[in-house]
């Protein structure tokens, strides 16, 4: 009987867990697309081409480099968060 029961709490935190590393997969997908894309083109217009008075092509370059930056850190973040996440449902499924 106890048996049953442990392995009905565990398949329910199977299942939050679940969600929870989906929720934050999702998260992070829609930053790799909107953060670089928005950064790129707001850099180019705003930045680049506004304040700073560059021609076209030399905005194009240098908005890209903003974009492969923003890039790198949302994939970071990302790498960070799912560390800590891991180790936590570890640390949790070690107390069992």
């Amino acid at each position: 009987f106890w048996k049953i029961d442990k392995t009905f709490v565990n398949v329910n935190r199977n299942e939050g867990s679940l969600a929870s590393t989906l929720k934050t997969l999702l998260f992070f997908t829609a930053l790799m697309i909107t953060v670089p894309i928005g950064l790129y083109f707001s850099s180019k217009s705003y930045i680049f081409e506004g304040i700073l008075g560059m021609s076209n092509r030399d905005s194009y370059f240098y908005a890209a480099i903003v974009a492969v930056v923003a890039v790198h850190v949302v994939l970071a973040l990302f790498v960070y968060v799912a560390w800590n996440e891991g180790s936590r449902q570890w640390r949790e499924g070690k107390q069992d």
